[in-house]
């Protein structure tokens, strides 16, 4: 590895730290892993399962600045600010609002293209070299109740590169009944978007893991404190037992890279709380639907179909509030039949990091010590290609062109 390290302690077992521990030793790293409370037991479990590049734009709109402003008067909107004195919130809200601008978006969009484009080879990569899960080739039906926003939304998936753009069309009548048997009468119009794939995510991460440590890796469960250069490597210090050393070490601990890191962040990251549910159907879906209007997207999953939706700007550690999962059931039901929205099961709430730019956060902050978070509802489809390009960074000292952009010190 002319003289890489040979030896990397990576903290967080989600999807993003175990795909940088799969593509470290793909390249000949010893690893360990470290997490908390376990494999996929955030963010990587509860999420909607998608692998959409078409469908992935950053959060940072003008679109969504005014849809905040909406919500702070809206308790049952689909982005939820809540109002208290919150000190560290307010300055990520400020510094957000500020990145909201089109110019900045389109920065966003074009830096996270290099992720897009990677997201369903680095699935293919992982699934043909012992990674064990399925993961469903899938059109994505986007449905609307009014057909000039379907044709906005079109329009919009036009103007993407030729590279980028994938095959489109447009159901109504009895072939949106048909392929869509869900959709309430409400729906209008669904624009049908082939060439994605969805997971189960809970189970892909675990495969994951299982993979990882067939390849010789530990994981361990514990609460680290601190991240510290040393002589010769690392320091990763856990709230109990020995530090363990390593030539270098990764953080990829989601909405709680903050705390890990300290002031070695400097873009702004905070927590976007999603929550999601499982409920029985009487018909069965054969892809994905997602419903724009309510920012709800709904997935077969196992025999039912899970619910996903809301960005909620809360700290990580707080408890499920129950009324989110209402708002996501009240924007929802009217648009689907045929769900039995009183026998949900398996309902929660996950942390995702959101950065105020709109892009990730992926490279070298100290001596030795490296990120990888900040993909915000992302981080399923965007954690496998994340984890590839931090493994090229650490093993060969070079930052990738294509990671320039998501460097953790950029200047902004």
């Amino acid at each position: 590895m002319d003289g890489g390290p040979r030896s990397v302690v990576v903290v967080g077992a989600g999807i993003v730290g175990l795909s940088t521990a799969w593509f470290l030793q793909d390249r000949g790293v010893d690893v360990t892993v470290v997490d908390r409370t376990g494999v996929a037991a955030g963010a990587s479990w509860g999420n909607a399962g998608w692998v959409s590049p078409a469908l992935t734009a950053p959060l940072n709109s003008p679109s969504v600045l005014r849809e905040g402003l909406r919500a702070i008067a809206d308790p049952a909107a689909a982005l939820h600010i809540p109002l208290r004195a919150d000190p560290t919130l307010a300055r990520f809200l400020m510094r957000f609002a500020a990145h909201c601008r089109p110019g900045a978006w389109r920065r966003a969009v074009r830096a996270n293209a290099v992720l897009n484009d990677e997201a369903l080879e680095t699935f293919d990569v992982l699934v043909a070299n012992g990674v064990d899960a399925p993961v469903t080739d899938t059109s994505i039906a986007v449905a609307f109740r009014d057909a000039d926003r379907a044709a906005s939304f079109r329009s919009g998936l036009d103007r993407l590169p030729a590279a980028d753009k994938p095959t489109v069309e447009v159901l109504a009548g009895a072939a949106l009944r048909a392929y869509v048997p869900l959709a309430s009468a409400r729906i209008t119009s669904v624009v049908n978007v082939s060439g994605q794939r969805f997971v189960d995510p809970g189970r892909f991460t675990r495969a994951l893991a299982r993979a990882v440590v067939e390849r010789g890796a530990v994981i361990r469960t514990a609460e680290v404190r601190r991240v510290l250069p040393v002589a010769g490597g690392v320091s990763v210090e856990v709230l109990a037992g020995e530090p363990l050393h390593a030539d270098a070490a990764v953080a990829a601990t989601g909405a709680w890279l903050p705390a890990l890191m300290g002031r070695r962040v400097r873009v702004g990251l905070h927590a976007g709380r999603g929550y999601s549910f499982t409920v029985p159907v009487e018909r069965p879906l054969p892809g994905p639907i997602y419903l724009p209007e309510a920012r709800v997207a709904c997935t077969p999953y196992r025999t039912g179909l899970r619910v996903a939706g809301t960005m909620e700007f809360r700290r990580p550690e707080e408890q499920l509030f129950r009324r989110r999962i209402e708002a996501i059931v009240a924007s929802a039901s009217p648009l689907l039949d045929g769900v039995r929205w009183h026998e949900r099961r398996d309902e929660w709430v996950g942390s995702r990091p959101v950065t105020d730019d709109g892009m990730p956060l992926i490279g070298q902050v100290d001596r030795g010590v490296y990120i990888a978070g900040g993909q915000g509802m992302w981080g399923l489809a965007h954690g496998p290609a994340s984890g590839r390009l931090l493994a090229e960074q650490i093993v060969t000292g070079k930052q990738p062109e294509a990671a320039r952009a998501f460097d953790p010190l950029r200047r902004r």
